[in-house]
């Protein structure tokens, strides 16, 4: 009998996807993916077999519409344990895992997988009466010769690690091919007609080549010879330069308005062109600042090079030819199949140790990449261990170039204290003191520790003595507080209890209102912090981590126009502690350097930046969630729980009635819930605890408009603030005109 391994979508189609067809088909696209990371014929041996199932006679009948339930990943898997149960274990696990997800060996997860070890026990059987059928150029292949350098059954727990993360790069390969192998039949040519196009590395080296010198011709010769265009100059040159050094951890230690963001990308295509890799994967931490990086690259190398993958997207605002885009975009996003990648820590980072289908798939592009990764300082502290531990895999096996970017360079380097650190980088650029001396824009001006904290009242009164000034505290609720002290003319405020749009509608006006030269004064969080290009000449900041603090500094005489003066950064000790975990860790390890260093601390200086994160490192847990015991055993979906940058069930988004809102609530509870719709309520969510969105729904001031969907009730609209944002502190209170009907 013929075995199919897909009935056609079109209904009239007398004849399915023959099955031996696609499983040579993925076993041969799987082969040259994995062949990126030495790993060609384990490739191509999970095509080959992750679909063998399907030659059971009840699969066929499913497909013929019998509605039968029928396990076919499974058998596979126990092929690859019964061809040898160790050295065919990680076959198991990604042929077993090529639809749910990788398995637990053993456990059962949280998430509810079945174990490997049950899913191969429950089909020895049904292996047994389907092998006759299954073509011996299939069934009769051998495993591939073990890679030396990877553990199996052995007790060094670095080496297992080493195995889990090629497991999980195999399983990539596999679920990629497999997945464009069925698209390529249910959709014949459609991926090639979105996605084709993209410029070869040498084009979009002269694209940005072409960019810097368009930028620095648009500038008067009295700012082209500037300090800060001088150095500037100096950054790009150093980039050009190194970019000729072979592959490895390299680091670009530039202080704010340096000029990082193009030049990082000048070393990075150049580097890779030179060193023959694939493509460059910018990773930035806050998506608060990913659309001012990607406008800065698409401007540089053309929209259709650089391929956006986060959730700050707003589909609304598309026109037919952009909509023909976001399909470009979000196709490329599945599987990274694109010479330039802009995404998230969250995204990249929790992608590699992830265990599912969708988020590993694209895991085999980033073999052969160099990884530029933005504000390096922010990298998740407690998950520090396992993090760095992964990107050294990277570039010792699976061919990547590591870019640490940053001002305030994190102290990553191995040493006895931090065992799992990075071997010793090359700076990229020569002279990182000398530069931040030369850029030097800031005057700071220190508290007094032994003095009692200054009061918001206190505060306040100092503020209105200036036209121009941002004050950033530690919390929401003190943004308020302050804000409300100032007098209402050129009196702003920013928190992450506006949502996204508000935000920028708010920045909007106080980068108009500096321009104008009117009075300005901007109370926020720190969120203001996260790259957003704001330029005043003073800057009150809560003491708090020296990064932090170093990042409020670049917000004070950003430009250098104040010349030849200095922007004033005021460091106060504020009436509030910072949120716990890192925030008020960093502020204990800054407190300790300052009765250190007194006066003499420096926040332009490299040194200094040292000394402060090797006393942070020294407070936090490095690997508090135990991600790194659960890699040693393998166990890839307890791993996945527990790599959670963002912790579920903390934080749950809420629609507010800002702008546009309320049209696109309704578009959603005409249409349903779908990618468009759900996407283009993000520029009007706001997180908030869990705790008050209970509160919330109890109260009735909030509602479940979808599945999942929460949104403030109509009737409660005023909760939502013009100058504040969404207010939880607040008694509901009823419109009384939204209760009369007509």
């Amino acid at each position: 009998m013929p075995f199919y391994a897909h009935t056609h979508p079109d209904p009239t189609a007398s004849e399915g996807e023959p099955l031996e067809r696609h499983l040579a088909d993925v076993g041969e696209l799987a082969a040259r993916f994995a062949a990126a990371f030495g790993a060609e014929e384990w490739g191509r041996l999970t095509g080959l077999w992750h679909d063998l199932g399907k030659y059971r006679p009840e699969f066929q009948r499913r497909l013929a519409g019998s509605g039968e339930q029928v396990e076919h990943a499974g058998l596979g898997a126990a092929l690859a344990a019964r061809k040898h149960a160790a050295l065919g274990l990680p076959l198991a696990f990604v042929i077993a895992g090529h639809h749910a997800g990788l398995a637990n060996p053993v456990t059962r997860s949280d998430s509810g997988l079945t174990p490997l070890q049950d899913r191969l026990a429950g089909n020895r059987a049904p292996l047994a009466e389907v092998l006759p059928s299954v073509p011996e150029e299939i069934r009769g292949r051998d495993l591939p010769p073990w890679p030396e350098r990877l553990a199996l059954g052995g007790k060094d727990p670095r080496s297992l690690r080493s195995l889990e993360l090629w497991i999980r790069f195999l399983f990539s390969a596999l679920v990629d091919a497999d997945s464009l192998v069925t698209e390529a039949f249910e959709k014949p040519g459609e991926r090639q007609r979105l996605l084709g196009g993209f410029s070869d590395l040498s084009t979009l080296i002269a694209r940005l080549d072409g960019a810097i010198t368009r930028k620095i011709d648009s500038l008067g010769e009295e700012q082209r010879t500037s300090p800060v265009n001088r150095a500037r100059a100096e950054v790009l040159g150093a980039c050009r330069l190194v970019a000729e050094h072979p592959p490895g951890l390299f680091t670009l230690t530039v202080p704010t308005g340096g000029g990082k963001t193009l030049a990082s990308m000048d070393f990075a295509l150049r580097h890779a062109q030179r060193w023959g890799l694939r493509r460059v994967i910018v990773a930035i931490p806050f998506t608060t600042i990913i659309d001012q990086s990607a406008r800065v690259y698409t401007e540089a190398l053309g929209t259709e090079n650089v391929i956006q993958h986060h959730s700050a997207l707003d589909p609304e605002k598309e026109t037919d030819e952009e909509r023909l885009r976001e399909q470009r975009r979000a196709r490329a996003a599945e599987n990274w199949d694109a010479p330039v990648i802009v995404t998230t820590n969250v995204q990249l980072f929790e992608s590699l140790f992830s265990n599912r289908r969708s988020r590993c798939r694209k895991l085999h592009r980033i073999a052969g990449s160099v990884l530029l990764l933005d504000e390096a300082q922010t990298l998740p502290a407690e998950y520090l261990a396992p993090t760095l531990e992964v990107l050294e895999e990277l570039m010792a096996h699976y061919g990547c170039s590591v870019v640490l970017s940053t001002a305030t360079q994190p102290a990553l380097a191995r040493r006895e204290s931090l065992p799992f650190g990075l071997a010793a980088p090359h700076e990229i650029v020569p002279d990182p003191v000398r530069l931040a001396a030369e850029l030097k824009r800031v005057e700071v001006r220190w508290p007094d520790l032994d003095a009692p904290p200054t009061s918001y009242p206190e505060l306040a009164a100092q503020l209105v003595e200036l036209d121009r000034v941002l004050a950033v505290v530690h919390r929401r609720a003190d943004a308020r507080e302050l804000a409300e002290l100032l007098p209402e003319e050129g009196r702003f405020h920013l928190s992450a209890l506006m949502c996204p749009a508000h935000r920028l509608t708010v920045l909007d006006q106080v980068k108009a209102r500096l321009a104008s030269g009117g009075t300005c004064r901007l109370v926020a969080t720190q969120l203001i912090e996260a790259g957003v290009d704001v330029d005043f000449p003073v800057v009150y900041r809560a003491l708090g981590g020296l990064d932090s603090l170093a990042q409020a500094a670049g917000r004070a005489n950003r430009e250098g126009l104040l010349l030849p003066g200095l922007g004033l950064l005021v460091v106060f000790r504020a009436p509030t502690s910072p949120p716990p975990g890192l925030p008020d860790k960093g502020l204990k390890a800054t407190e300790e350097l300052l009765r250190e260093e007194g006066a003499r601390l420096r926040l332009d200086c490299p040194e200094i930046f040292e000394k402060y994160f090797r006393k942070l490192y020294f407070l936090i847990e490095p690997d508090a969630r135990g991600v790194q015991a659960a890699r040693t055993a393998l166990e890839f979906a307890t791993v996945a729980q527990r790599y959670r940058l963002i912790e579920d069930g903390y934080t749950r988004p809420i629609v507010v009635p800002w702008g546009a809102a309320p049209e696109r609530l309704a578009r959603l509870q005409r249409e349903g819930p779908n990618r468009r719709t759900l996407r283009g309520l993000q520029p009007f969510l706001v997180n908030v605890p869990e705790r008050n969105l209970r509160a919330l729904l109890h109260n009735g001031t909030a509602q479940e408009v979808a599945d999942g969907v929460y949104a403030l009730s109509e009737v409660y609209r005023d909760r939502y603030h013009e100058s504040w944002g969404l207010r939880l502190d607040l008694d509901p209170v009823l419109d009384p005109e939204l209760l009369i009907t007509e």
